[in-house]
């Protein structure tokens, strides 16, 4: 290798030069086993056996030295172990790669900069500008929260709000984004809920079916009154469960 090439890749330099050591340290073994002198002469050499041993030792701790360096050598670059030399560019890329995963609020992504040693004042401008831009966003990011969630778990709008809070999203923006929804539709939602579960309580006493009724929805946030109202709706329309 010539010095340029070593120069401008120090850590592969390294690894060939030991590559190199350990061969070369190979070779002396196998001549000192043999009973070769070191010498000019063609004498056997009696010291050739314990010289034969610190050549084995020397061998093992280089080699491992080499399998550590080539292991090291190895490991994919992180891009924020150039925090030092540019901590906006660190910033930007945790930032960027928490987004790809999945949406987040300001005060997640501000979390997670500080668990990666982000200074505050790094953390505000980054992303700043990273809401200037329309990528942060937390009003964006509370509609699809509340829509997957509705989707997904069918939860109530109180329940909603819970989920916006631990997020980090400011309540005039969960309460604007949470007015969308309407007291028709929160009734629909409890409603659907209920008679989706009916069918596989039928069998049970009538009070007993609307206790699990009553702790399902309100594990899912809908209000007492709302949830007796729907749940005594449906078990009157249902058969199964007409009064004597």
């Amino acid at each position: 290798m010539n010095a340029e090439d070593t120069t401008s890749t120090p850590h592969r330099g390294a690894l060939v030069s030991g590559s190199s050591e350990i061969a070369a340290l190979r070779a002396a073994m196998s001549r000192i086993e043999a009973g070769e002198s070191t010498g000019s002469g063609s004498m056997p050499d009696p010291a050739a056996p314990d010289r034969a041993a610190g050549v084995r030792a020397t061998l093992r701790e280089r080699k491992g030295a080499h399998e550590r360096a080539t292991s090291s050598g190895s490991t994919a670059h992180d891009p924020d172990e150039d925090r030092d030399a540019d901590p906006y560019a660190a910033a930007r890329a945790i930032v960027l790669r928490q987004l790809a995963m999945a949406p987040r609020s300001r005060h997640q992504l501000r979390e997670k900069l500080r668990q990666r040693d982000c200074p505050d004042d790094v953390a505000e401008a980054v992303l700043d500008r990273m809401t200037e831009v329309g990528l942060v966003d937390d009003e964006k990011f509370a509609e699809a929260l509340v829509r997957s969630k509705q989707v997904t778990r069918s939860l109530s709008a109180r329940a909603l709000a819970h989920e916006l809070r631990t997020k980090g999203v400011d309540k005039e923006t969960a309460d604007a984004v949470l007015a969308e929804i309407s007291p028709t539709e929160e009734e629909d939602r409890a409603r659907d809920l209920v008679t989706a579960r009916l069918p596989r309580l039928r069998g049970l006493d009538r009070d007993t079916v609307m206790r699990r009724l009553a702790g399902m929805l309100a594990r899912k946030g809908y209000p007492s009154g709302l949830s007796f109202q729907v749940i005594r709706e449906a078990i009157d329309a249902d058969p199964a469960f007409t009064r004597d």
